[in-house]
């Protein structure tokens, strides 16, 4: 198969809580392992791409210590190993886990972010994500933001336990995405013809390829760790899991 006709099926999109699968290799290169559909979500958004692990027939176990896509050819996603093994080659089977509770926490501060978006009413110039914190860089030229207000609110909503839907939009409406876009700094994505949006009904709604809960309260209790001054437009907020 060529790299070029080569594609894998992102499974995370509409099984965000599905964490085990078997899947045919289709390519092994100094990028690492590419599969024709995954589950592991590759780096994109501020949100880390996933790790764990991948099964061969004869029991060997192979570490995925990261997952991105191709540089140039996006529709392939690339599994990082530290040892790829000579048995592992195109066309054979394997099993794959995702070390689920570091992506469920990437899961649910992401969300989390979303709803900090919905306090904070400025254009978002930057975004990191963790397991155990995540942040988000305003375009704020006045330093107006308090952490306990900030805690405060983000819990109450959180606690009302709003549900969180994945829509998808053609790319024909793109003007209107822009329009809802926070991020200043990069671009809705579009794939195969449309774009994938997060709403949290009545609270926000954002352009986002990255994985999420369905519902608030899954988050659990969040804080406002810090609130910095990165430049003269721009402010840092750092949220933390309690």
């Amino acid at each position: 198969m060529s790299v070029h006709t080569m594609e894998t099926l992102a499974l995370f999109d509409s099984a965000p809580y599905q964490n085990a699968f078997s899947a045919r290799v289709i390519a092994v290169s100094e990028h690492g392992v590419a599969l024709e559909h995954t589950l592991f979500y590759p780096t994109g958004g501020g949100q880390p791409g996933d790790t764990g692990h991948l099964t061969l027939a004869d029991g060997t176990r192979v570490d995925v210590i990261g997952t991105v896509r191709d540089p140039v050819l996006r529709s392939i996603i690339w599994h990082q190993v530290e040892h790829c093994p000579e048995q592992l080659t195109a066309g054979v089977q394997v099993d794959a886990g995702l070390d689920w509770e570091r992506r469920y926490q990437h899961m649910k501060m992401h969300t989390c972010l979303h709803l900090l978006c919905s306090i904070i009413d400025a254009p978002v110039t930057g975004c990191s994500i963790s397991a155990d914190k995540g942040r988000l860089d305003f375009d704020l030229p006045e330093m107006t933001l308090d952490k306990d207000s900030i805690t405060r609110d983000l819990n109450a909503l959180i606690q009302q336990a709003h549900a969180v839907k994945t829509l998808s939009m053609p790319a024909t409406e793109y003007s209107t995405l822009l329009q809802i876009t926070r991020t200043q700094a990069v671009a809705p994505p579009v794939i195969q013809g449309s774009v994938r949006v997060i709403e949290i009904a009545g609270i926000d709604i954002q352009p986002c390829g990255g994985t999420h809960v369905i519902n608030t309260e899954e988050i659990g209790r969040v804080f406002c760790e810090k609130i910095e001054k990165k430049s003269k437009h721009n402010r840092r907020v750092i949220l933390r899991f309690e």
